[in-house]
């Protein structure tokens, strides 16, 4: 098995300059053998599939709706601060011509 997964390695690693090899040589008859943690435990063999949480709708509206919510009460409340202190009025123009 493991000469098959050694081409298997070979040809991967030989098949362009954006892949790098998964062993490194530190000289003569010795090689290093990266592993990434995200995929494989320190001896080396494949972790199972991470578990995935469903987010349904009714997660995205219980978050949604609530912060929509609070962001209309502020802006509501700063234009009516900004129209108290007559920063910025609106000029009611009559077009009844």
């Amino acid at each position: 098995m493991s000469p098959a997964l050694g081409r298997l390695v070979s040809r991967l690693s030989a098949l362009g300059p954006a892949r790098a090899p998964l062993t490194r040589s530190l000289g003569p008859g010795r090689a290093v053998t990266l592993c990434r943690t995200a995929v494989c435990s320190p001896s080396g063999a494949i972790l199972p599939r991470p578990r995935k949480t469903p987010f349904g709708l009714v997660r995205i509206a219980l978050v949604v709706v609530p912060f929509l919510y609070v962001g209309t009460q502020i802006s509501k409340n700063f234009a009516a601060l900004l129209e108290e202190h007559d920063i910025f009025v609106p000029e009611d123009d009559d077009d009844d011509d």
